[in-house]
């Protein structure tokens, strides 16, 4: 079995062989995703980072590997720095560093289909500057010195039942149909997968932990559509399904069909399709309008049917959560627990509920100084025992076919420290603060995230993460537009019906982390004196530890809003738990 160093000395043979003098290699696939499948994993198989965001470049005398803030210690966990340089971003970006580390007359290779057009011309125009040269390959090197890289998964695709979408595919066509033709555009191209997924109301298995299937689209202005899709994932019901308004197409042909596209007007979304597709259809000679994909807003706002399904899949979800949470307090001090076996059981406790389909990221179970790395991910050379006199951070979630989940909780085993209770007080502080926000209408969520960051920066501490992610219906766990951060987005005005994350951290580096996560809906709040206004409704319920929280430092209100939060736990969980857990949970529910 190769090394990671074999790997990255077989690709700088490659790059040799392409006559090239470096190559660009993001983790994300030809639909810019966030979560890839195996076949896609390159930069995974190359360095060995398995986190979710990241890029490597690779010169033949150095090599830089991309994280952001999240990633600052597991990077470092998982990629040898012997051979990598760790290269923060935002700091700075793959473009500038290309401008200032390539030789000039250097050909610079990357792959088409796996970045953006604007990422493109900002390559160019940094490489420009030093007279190097950025070059599109036919053929990535990464998946030629690959030998044993996966097949592109062959799960079969499965309606999504309008009894959770809440709308047709055809309603949500004849939509779309209406903008394009107010928009003067004959077709739109599709390339998320979860837009997909969404618009023709199908779900898929062709990336772990996200119910979504591997497929181009091309909509037209008259309600038609083309599914460019493997063959083999469908069969005859999903056929009836989707009906006769929509031509199923093997993928391999969607090239090809965007050469069709000569003389059409065309949406493209920049954010979401590859440079490729623009490069296809500049050549075929269509016209392009850079427009952002017609299912992104209509997919973050949910309609009553999806908010009723996530209101479902939240309390279900909680049970479960609260069940693991007892069982912890049982198991715990006896010793002998894992971050590997607590995320274990904690998913048999879903299981349990006889609706999960999948987890909706993996579990992120950190014990003591490994709750301190953001997307940290137990294996068996970083699993750490679960020990007195430490916090344990659980970050979760399930995919339900009514909706999809994402709660954290810190634990503390055995006596919480009075910094673990100042810190973990100071995050939930943030919690409340932002979930009792009020904002009119037109607000952003880059405005809120100061509400949750107040208490910690006061005492000059902060998290290196965003506050607030969208979340999707039985889709993507990371779901945009709409986000709650200084840095990364957060410029989407949020709107009645999105669903974002609330979770405010805290991480000691070596020591402890803390992050505290309920999903919460944005609501309308009426009228103000001259506008209308919104606020959140908080949909996850599971207890959050009363060991934890110093009460001196919260006021009269913020105690009041733990009390009814837990006041509210109690009922809608309460009823779906028994026995010794249901005692337990309204222990862990009473009144501050």
């Amino acid at each position: 079995m190769s090394t990671h160093e074999d790997r990255l000395k077989a690709l700088r043979a490659q790059l040799k062989r392409q006559s090239l003098d470096g190559f660009v290699v993001p983790l994300t696939d030809e639909h810019l995703s966030e979560y890839v499948g195996a076949y896609a994993q390159r930069l995974a198989w190359l360095t060995g980072f398995l986190g979710s965001a990241g890029s490597a470049v690779v010169l033949p005398e150095e090599a830089a590997i991309f994280t952001d803030g999240r990633y600052t210690l597991q990077v470092r966990d998982q990629v040898d720095g012997k051979h990598w340089d760790y290269v923060g971003v935002p700091q700075t970006s793959v473009a500038a560093w290309l401008g200032d580390h390539a030789v000039g007359g250097a050909r610079i290779g990357y792959d088409p289909w796996l970045h953006t057009k604007r990422w493109v011309e900002e390559a160019t125009r940094a490489l420009g500057k030093k007279g190097a040269t950025l070059v599109p390959v036919e053929s990535n090197p990464v998946d030629a010195v690959w030998d044993d890289r996966p097949e592109p998964s062959k799960a079969k695709l499965v309606p999504h039942e309008e009894r959770h979408a809440g709308k047709t595919s055809a309603q949500k066509r004849d939509e779309m149909g209406d903008w394009m033709r107010a928009e003067g555009i004959d077709a739109t191209v599709l390339t998320a997968l979860d837009s997909i997924a969404w618009t023709f109301n199908i779900r898929g298995a062709d990336v772990s932990r996200t119910p979504v299937a591997l497929a181009y689209a091309l909509l037209h202005a008259d309600g038609k559509a083309e599914l460019f899709v493997d063959p083999e994932k469908v069969d005859a019901s999903v056929r009836a399904h989707l009906g006769n308004a929509i031509t199923i197409r093997d993928r391999a042909e969607f090239t090809g069909a965007l050469s069709d596209l000569a003389g059409k007007t065309v949406a493209v979304d920049p954010e979401r399709a590859v440079a490729a597709i623009f490069e296809t259809l500049d050549k075929a000679g269509a016209t392009i309008k850079p427009l952002r994909d017609p299912a992104v807003l209509p997919k973050a706002i949910k309609n009553a049917t999806e908010v009723t399904g996530h209101k479902s899949a939240q309390a279900r979800d909680g049970a479960a959560l609260s069940r693991f949470l007892h069982w912890l307090s049982i198991e715990g001090p006896k010793g002998g627990q894992t971050e590997i076996s607590v995320a274990d059981r904690l998913q048999k406790f879903r299981e349990e509920t006889g609706a999960l389909v999948d987890l909706s990221f993996d579990t992120i179970a950190g014990s003591g100084p490994n709750g301190a790395v953001v997307h940290y991910k137990a294996s068996e050379e970083t699993c750490r025992p679960v020990e007195t006199g430490t916090l344990l951070l659980v970050d979760s979630g399930g995919q339900y076919r009514d909706g999809t989940t994402d709660i954290t909780r810190t634990m503390a085993m055995g006596t919480p420290t009075d910094e673990m209770r100042h810190r973990f007080t100071l995050v939930l502080k943030g919690h409340i603060a932002l979930a009792c926000a009020q904002f009119p209408v037109g607000t952003r969520g880059g405005q809120l995230d100061i509400l949750a960051r107040q208490f910690l920066w006061a005492e000059g501490l902060d998290y290196a993460h965003g506050t607030g992610h969208g979340v999707g219906s039985f889709l993507s766990v990371h779901e945009g537009p709409q986000r709650i951060a200084t840095f990364g987005g957060g410029d989407e005005p949020l709107q009645a019906g999105m669903i974002l994350s609330n979770e405010p951290g805290y991480y000691k580096t070596g020591a402890y982390g803390i992050r505290i996560e309920n999903l919460v809906l944005v609501v309308e709040r009426g009228e103000g004196e001259d506008k209308a206004f919104l606020g959140f409704e908080t949909l996850s319920h599971a207890p959050i530890d009363r060991n934890l929280i110093e009460t001196s430092l919260l006021s009269p209100a913020e105690r009041d809003w733990v009390d009814a939060y837990h006041a509210r736990t109690l009922e809608i969980v309460g009823p779906q738990l028994d026995g010794e857990a249901k005692a337990w949970l309204e222990a862990a529910c009473a009144p501050l």
